[in-house]
């Protein structure tokens, strides 16, 4: 090539090389944008916390329904699995032994009541006689015992009488409290020999139990954690419950806790705990497994991060927070119990800090980062806000 077009194609070939490489001052080659994240600035205050726990419901009434007197099941009065009142008949036990025998104790009845009738009239008799020494004083003493006899004799055969009524009314095996009934144990046409014979149950599931168990190490961490000063419990240790159903729904109302066992389960090494909560429409049944939630506790002065911001590190739980330089940096920290959607922070953050919680996908340790909307759509694209106009330059004055 002649030695003049050489010198031609040089400044050429460095004005390209220029443009390819970028303006003088610029990033350099493979450098990141700032990514675009949202944060929270770290501020201490209360927070209330839910304490969870397994539970299983119970009826707050569950009784067995036996027969008091010997006889045969003549008639089953309820349909198995219906809900019945209080008082209302669920069995009957054939009245015919029980009716002769009110019968014949009514007859005792009359009989005693002649007796003594016939004795009082003696003793009436008898004593005008006494005071006019007509007869001896023994022969009134006899009438006048005899009176007192027959008196006791009545008595005694109103008590055989009212026991006959009441073997009566027994064969009408009533349901003791209002509640749901269980299927029937015996047919009609069996015979039952009295208390020992188990017909059915009746369970009253309004209000409903819910018991569960809280351990001894977790009694202990709340008696510590509430002297120090970190955990404060609701007055008189009401706490209000909720009820997190098995499929994860959460029942809609509420209830109370309202007993706490002081000894420990041998077997368990749980205390005993019970809650009562409303059921009017039945929608929870006795048996149930759910999970009960423990509602009125609070942690003072406690820094919470939303649980996205999270992440779990190679030694544990990180967050990322913004540095002094703008620069990502991760930040192990220790957390504690839930609140709503948010960890409570016990170590490695303090207040002011800028926790990165939205926009974590672009971030990575060092990396570049500004604060603002992440989702945000990028300038020029569809939706975007506007960009600012530049000032415009006066006209040069010719």
């Amino acid at each position: 090539m002649p030695r003049s077009a050489f010198r031609l194609l040089a400044p050429l070939s460095a004005a390209f090389i220029a443009a390819a490489c970028g303006p003088q001052g610029g990033p350099p080659p493979g450098g990141f944008p700032p990514a675009v994240v949202a944060v929270k600035v770290v501020k201490p205050a209360a927070a209330p916390v839910e304490f969870e726990f397994p539970a299983q419901t119970a009826g707050s009434r569950e009784v067995e329904v036996r027969a008091r007197v010997t006889g045969i099941l003549l008639k089953r009065n309820y349909e198995e699995g219906a809900r019945v009142r209080a008082g209302q008949s669920l069995f009957t036990i054939d009245p015919a032994s029980f009716e002769a025998a009110v019968a014949r104790a009514q007859a005792d009845v009359a009989g005693a009541e002649a007796g003594l009738a016939q004795a009082s009239r003696n003793a009436k008799r008898l004593k005008p006689l006494v005071e006019a020494k007509a007869v001896s004083q023994k022969d009134y003493d006899d009438a006048v015992s005899a009176e007192e006899i027959a008196a006791a004799g009545l008595q005694s055969a109103r008590t055989r009488l009212a026991d006959a009524r009441l073997n009566l009314s027994w064969t009408r095996v009533e349901s003791p409290i209002a509640g749901v009934t269980s299927r029937a144990l015996r047919s009609e046409g069996s015979l039952v020999s009295g208390p020992d014979v188990l017909l059915t149950t009746v369970t009253q599931s309004d209000p409903l139990y819910v018991n569960f168990g809280l351990s001894e190490a977790e009694q202990s961490r709340f008696t510590r954690e509430a002297a120090a000063g970190t955990l404060a419990m609701p007055r008189d240790g009401h706490f209000e419950v909720a009820l997190r159903l098995e499929d994860g729904t959460a029942y809609a109302k509420s209830g109370r806790l309202v007993f706490s066992d002081e000894r420990y389960s041998a077997a368990t090494g749980t205390a005993d705990a019970r809650a009562e909560v409303p059921n009017p429409q039945g929608l929870l049944r006795p048996g149930q497994f759910v999970r009960v939630i423990l509602k009125g506790a609070t942690r003072p002065n406690a820094i919470t991060v939303p649980q996205r911001a999270v992440l779990e590190g190679p030694q544990g739980k990180i967050v990322y927070v913004v540095g002094a330089q703008g620069k990502a940096e991760p930040r192990p920290v220790g957390v504690g119990d839930w609140t709503g959607a948010d960890w409570i922070i016990t170590s490695g953050l303090t207040a002011g800090d800028q926790v990165i919680v939205d926009g974590l996908m672009k971030v990575f340790p060092g990396g570049p980062v500004q604060v603002g909307d992440p989702n945000a759509p990028p300038p020029g694209a569809p939706g975007a806000a506007p960009a600012p106009k530049a000032d415009a330059k006066p006209d040069a004055k010719k």
